[in-house]
């Protein structure tokens, strides 16, 4: 009887674990920057989605689509009630501040989550970062440049894993419009993920959708910064085409691979689906 009990109780706290019977709260529009500007006020907040009374979580900070011009934070709803914090980001937006706010307002955003994340049962040393299409370029430019990050005294290196959906790895096709320069012809200066491949990044995992029908050279940008970290000593570039799906229809399969490389990483077992 008394293993039986025994029994009865770690069941339960596996399915606790899991997920199965915890709840979750939301908390909306938190500040992430403090100014008296108006466009900061409105434009540097975020979201936080996260299991009650539990500690010790992952968390993913979720950058927003919209090519830098528009689009507004929400959850990757996929990732819900998964005993992960997530974080979702709102950035001001090209061409009403210039590239370098927006990698500002990333920076101070992940910045925010490493102070607070423990107030929402984070664990600071399991923070990822992901995103869509222009949410993936901020992600890689916050995760490989690492000057944007030290302005808010945080080593990217600490960041557990970078993980873009369909992110640029060349100069952001807005800034380059911004700047005069064509959807067709590329760019790699300090504004591309490119520019700033290291080795001793945190891991990055690429993924795109299928290269005959996503944007301009997508996939491509992407192979070639798999490459390059390759070639620099970097052992934990992954890159995945999505069959079959174009830039919108990759996120939804995108969601099982960035699950799988974060208990990867954390070393928890991976399923073979």
């Amino acid at each position: 009887m008394k293993r039986l009990s025994l029994l009865l109780v770690a069941m339960l706290v596996c399915c606790v674990a899991f997920g199965g019977e915890l709840k979750y709260a939301t908390s909306y529009n938190l500040p992430y920057k403090e100014s008296k500007d108006a466009y900061v006020s409105e434009r540097c907040r975020l979201d936080v989605y996260y299991p009650e009374d539990t500690t010790g979580c992952p968390v993913v900070v979720w950058f927003h689509g919209g090519g830098l011009t528009s689009g507004n934070k929400s959850f990757p709803w996929k990732l819900k009630e998964n005993k992960m914090v997530l974080v979702a980001v709102n950035y001001r937006l090209l061409p009403k501040v210039n590239i370098d706010e927006c990698l500002d307002d990333a920076a101070a955003a992940v910045a925010w989550v490493f102070r607070e994340a423990g107030k929402y049962g984070g664990d600071t040393k399991k923070i990822f970062v992901s995103g869509h299409s222009a949410g993936g370029y901020l992600t890689a430019m916050v995760g490989l440049d690492k000057k944007l990050l030290a302005e808010y005294n945080v080593d990217a290196n600490d960041i557990a894993g970078l993980i873009p959906f369909s992110g640029q790895m060349i100069s952001h096709f807005s800034y380059r419009e911004m700047k005069g320069i064509g959807n067709l012809q590329p760019t790699i200066d300090e504004y591309a993920p490119l520019f700033h491949v290291r080795k001793d990044a945190p891991p990055l995992i690429l993924i795109t959708g299928d290269r005959e029908i996503e944007l301009f050279g997508r996939y491509e940008e992407n192979a070639y910064m798999w490459r390059m970290m390759k070639l620099v000593g970097h052992t934990e570039t992954y890159l995945y085409e999505i069959g079959g799906h174009g830039h919108g229809s990759m996120i939804n399969p995108s969601y099982h691979i960035l699950e799988q490389h974060v208990k990867k990483i954390l070393g928890m077992p991976v399923s073979n689906d």
